[in-house]
């Protein structure tokens, strides 16, 4: 669903008031989380479960970046349980790709996780503060 100009002007999301280096931190972080979803969907397609285990531990919990100090005090609690549960759920999606080998399996975790992407989306918004 696209915005239209005055719903984007009334966008009620919380902000999250980032400098330019941590808003560029979550952002990787978030680039990292779409990267594998899309390497999730192409080892589902070819019907790879030891790619989708690749491709989904690249954003489990040993791929999470060290959040700054100073970052990691400034972000909601609630931010950081969904950012934390994603990382989780990949790690999962992974662990039973390799021992289920469904990929349909796959596919409807990849589902359920991305409703936390959603859920974060839906509630925060990043606003640069210098």
């Amino acid at each position: 669903m696209l915005l239209t100009t005055a719903q984007a002007a009334e966008d009620q999301r919380s902000p999250l008031l980032l400098n330019a280096d941590e808003r560029g931190h979550v952002l990787a972080e978030m680039r990292g989380f779409l990267i594998a979803v899309h390497g999730v969907l192409q080892a589902v397609q070819k019907d790879d479960p030891a790619a989708i285990a690749q491709a989904a531990r690249k954003a489990g919990r040993a791929a999470a970046h060290a959040v700054p100090a100073g970052l990691r005090d400034k972000l909601p609690m609630q931010f950081k349980k969904l950012g934390s549960e994603t990382h989780q759920r990949f790690d999962q999606l992974a662990m039973d790709a390799e021992s289920l080998g469904d990929p349909s399996h796959s596919l409807q975790q990849l589902t359920e996780l991305m409703g936390n992407c959603l859920a974060c989306h839906d509630l925060y918004r990043i606003e640069v503060q210098p």
